[in-house]
């Protein structure tokens, strides 16, 4: 154990520094003692001390978890940037691509898989063959919970609230565009409309619905905010209903593998995100139009848990992982 004297604070045993931090970030003493290898009494005991030394409850429980106090609120971002100086300080453990034998574990829908995964490890094979990928779904509804517990390195979606133990980077902002087969009627028009769109069934992608948790489009866990369906619903809706239409939901999925299948020789219409329409496209030969909807672009974002940020290996895959999102984005 690491000992020093800290003047106000005699025989001060620094490393309950580390598990304050550990608690102020998962705001759960579980998670806190799965992050640290301690058991839970370990935790609740480093805790106790934590408090007589600070004179602090830190901590108080709640239904939403370990909240923390005036005090630990103002201790906190200080502190956690004095970890990082030691840990820079210290140093870690360098990466060499060409020699690592390591697993990285992704959350991802299907289509996002479709798009990146292909190029991804074309990268892999050249400069990491050791590397391996394990990629769970990112419907899963204790993904918030796989993130803080370490089992998940990179998360992959929409997400509208983030808490700030997570950090992210934008890969790309995408609008939602409509896909059809060659021949469709919509192909013939030079300019998609309102009343057009509504005449036409539409099949639309919704990876958790109402049914699984979810408000407004969105499925909130551990204050991570993570779209639930995959096009902007409520504006479509709410500009056909201006003109005194209601969109026709002729089939809605979970996944786009069968879109191709559905869309053959078909008068339906798909709404999905342009990098899938574009994909689609140049794989099966079915066509895109814009949406006739002005619409905001939506961040498409990696998201992983802070303190993954030093880490050399994880640096190096989200720079992989941005590399080929540049691609991707560049393609026409």
């Amino acid at each position: 154990m690491l000992r020093d004297e800290v003047p106000g604070l005699p025989r001060f045993d620094l490393n309950l520094l580390r598990v304050f931090a550990a608690i102020y970030e998962d705001r759960s003493i579980l998670l806190a003692s799965k992050r640290l290898h301690l058991s839970q009494s370990a935790v609740s005991h480093a805790l106790t001390r934590l408090r007589e030394s600070l004179q602090d409850e830190l901590f108080i429980r709640t239904a939403r978890g370990m909240q923390p106090s005036a005090r630990a609120e103002a201790i906190a971002g200080p502190l956690r940037e004095a970890l990082l100086s030691i840990q820079r300080t210290v140093g870690v453990e360098a990466f060499d691509p060409a020699s690592a034998v390591r697993t990285f574990t992704l959350a991802s829908n299907d289509y996002l898989s479709s798009v990146l995964l292909a190029p991804l490890l074309q990268r892999l094979a050249r400069q990491a063959p050791g590397v391996d990928l394990v990629v769970r779904p990112s419907t899963r509804l204790d993904l918030a919970e796989q993130i803080d517990v370490g089992r998940i390195d990179l998360a992959i979606g929409m997400f509208a609230e983030l808490p700030r133990r997570v950090h992210s980077a934008c890969l790309w902002e995408q609008r939602d565009v409509l896909l059809m087969c060659p021949g469709h009627p919509l192909l013939d028009v030079p300019q998609v409309t309102l009343p057009a769109l509504a005449d036409c069934p539409l099949v639309i992608l919704s990876v958790g619905g109402q049914e699984e948790g979810a408000v407004n489009g969105y499925i909130l866990e551990r204050g991570i905010a993570r779209q639930s369906e995959m096009f902007h619903r409520q504006q479509l809706e709410q500009a056909m209903a201006a003109i005194g239409r209601r969109p026709r939901y002729k089939l809605t999925l979970p996944h786009s593998l069968v879109l191709p299948q559905l869309l053959e020789q078909s008068p339906l219409v798909a709404i999905v995100p342009q990098p899938l329409a574009r994909d689609l496209e140049q794989r099966f030969g079915l066509c895109q139009r814009p949406l006739p909807l002005a619409l905001e672009p939506s961040p498409l974002l990696a998201i992983w848990h802070g303190r993954n940020d030093p880490d050399p290996a994880h640096l190096w895959l989200r720079r992989q992982l941005l590399d080929v999102a540049a691609t991707l984005v560049c393609q026409p």
